[in-house]
């Protein structure tokens, strides 16, 4: 009993202790409120306030969301960042998803924090929120807008957002030369891999777009491996060499040729680059573009990071120089051209000219089915940098079309497929059709047996009409021709010409 009574009037002295140390500084605040000026007191807090933060052991970096009218990027790539390390066990969370096809967004709500190691060092981060005030009020009002009350005539009051990023001391200068940069370039990875690609179609002298989603990707792409691996080593190489380029004095732009006949994946191929390098895809028509003005506003109109395809460039527009030679080797008067129709050397300036330099990181793809067929001036180094023959299918080919089919690696039929495939000229469309037909994987094989067979009863066929054919013409070469045959002789001078 009296242990209790002892404690009972230690807790009494206690808190009458405490309840005359509030009263004192009540009392002191009082007074200095009264006999202190205002700027004083201000100067006296602050100092104080000071001196609490040098010797706190904690420094915190504010991060707001805005700056100004303007989104503040570090704020962007701080969320997308902290969205793949956070705690889903955190009591509240903020979950969203903007597109049927990605996976759920899981971010920070208001008050909660999480912890980030990064290089041995620990990193608190809080979000925080607070009222910006009315439309137009605080950090130029570009912030998150809750509308207070209905109708039309409802007021607006701004919610402000920021990130506080909490660390030892001792690590300010990692988290400001290291941390925060790490954050940066991972978001712009991220965003890479997440966003949605598109491809683009020129309308008049503007471009539409629409989703793209060609799962086409050099795992699935039936191509030569040695081939295959040269493309993707290229596409590496150009996209980390943007000071290379500069160093230079060339445009941060890349060229590729793909030639072949009809079927053998040239865009297939134009797909998986886009998936490997997450860059959208320009399908310029030159069919539908008349002025080279107009050709000019469509290209200055991509966007970095793309791709120009302009598919069946041997066939999709007349590209010929508008003067023609003459009989006597002299030039046809004609009307003088307008400098704005579309003509050979405006692609070409684009392609390598001045206009090369109006972006970057840039690939230009032309496709066609007859490379004999193209002007020389479109192949030279620095406008198709790269050449890539898409041919007949292949064994290789074949094994990864059936892989993707059927999802086999072996089987007995195998060898004789292979066997026919290097004899008969098919195409990776064909297989992939005839593969396509059944389901049972042994039916599927069997039916591309027949159809190969097929096909090398029909190349023999060819090879022979193809020699009678021959035979006929060496045999009208051998008789006389007339001397004063006009049309003899026009043939003989576009030859010397």
């Amino acid at each position: 009993m009296a242990t209790y009574d002892k404690a009972m009037e230690s807790y009494k002295k206690a808190v009458t202790t405490v309840a005359s140390l509030a009263a004192s500084a009540m009392l002191v605040r009082g007074v200095v409120n009264e006999l202190v000026p205002y700027e004083v007191r201000e100067f006296l807090f602050s100092g104080l306030g000071y001196l609490r933060s040098r010797m706190s052991s904690q420094h915190t970096v504010v991060i707001e969301e805005t700056e100004g009218w303007a989104s503040n990027q570090l704020y962007d790539a701080a969320r997308t960042y902290l969205a793949t390390r956070i705690n889903t066990d955190m009591q509240r969370l903020r979950v969203s998803r903007v597109d049927e096809g990605k996976s759920l967004m899981f971010s920070m709500e208001e008050g909660e924090e999480m912890a980030d190691v990064h290089a041995g060092a620990e990193f608190r981060w809080r979000l925080v929120c607070r009222d910006g005030g009315g439309a137009g009020a605080g950090n130029g009002g570009h912030a998150h807008a809750h509308a207070r009350g209905g109708g039309g005539g409802g007021s607006y009051r701004f919610e402000v957002r920021s990130f506080e990023m909490s660390f030892h001391r001792r690590h300010k200068d990692k988290a400001i030369a290291s941390y925060l940069p790490h954050i940066l370039a991972e978001a712009k990875k991220i965003k890479d891999q997440d966003r949605t690609l598109k491809i683009y179609m020129n309308e008049g002298e503007s471009w539409f777009a629409i989703d793209l989603h060609h799962p086409s990707t050099f795992t699935t792409l039936a191509m030569d491996r040695d081939m295959k691996r040269s493309v993707m080593d290229d596409l590496e190489r150009f996209v980390r060499r943007k000071e290379y380029y500069k160093r230079i004095g060339k445009a941060w732009k890349r060229g590729y040729l793909l030639h072949g006949p009809p079927g053998t994946g040239k865009s297939s191929l134009i797909a998986a680059m886009a998936n490997y390098l997450k860059f959208d895809v320009y399908d310029l028509e030159l069919t539908e573009v008349n002025w080279n003005s107009t050709l000019r506003r469509l290209l200055i109109g991509m966007t970095n990071r793309s791709i120009l395809v302009i598919e069946d460039i041997d066939c999709s527009v007349d590209l010929q120089q508008r003067a023609e030679e003459g009989q006597d080797g002299g030039t046809k008067s004609s009307p003088p051209p307008s400098e704005d129709k579309v003509t050979l050397s405006g692609l070409l300036n684009f392609v390598d000219g001045l206009w090369s330099t109006s972006g970057e990181e840039r690939i230009i793809i032309f496709t066609t089915n007859y490379k004999e067929r193209l002007d020389p001036a479109l192949l030279r180094p620095g406008r198709m940098d790269m050449h890539i023959h898409m041919g007949y299918c292949c064994p290789e080919s074949f094994r990864i079309l059936a892989s993707n089919y059927h999802s086999i690696t072996d089987h007995d039929t195998y060898p004789e497929i292979e066997a026919l495939i290097k004899e008969a000229m098919v195409t990776p469309a064909e297989v992939a059709e005839v593969l396509m037909r059944n389901d049972d994987t042994d039916i599927a094989l069997q039916g591309l047996i027949r159809f190969l067979k097929g096909k090398k009863g029909d190349a023999k066929n060819s090879q022979g009409e193809n020699v009678e054919h021959v035979t006929k013409e060496e045999e009208k070469e051998m008789m006389p021709t007339k001397k004063d045959d006009p049309v003899d002789q026009n043939l003989n001078d576009a030859g010397k010409q």
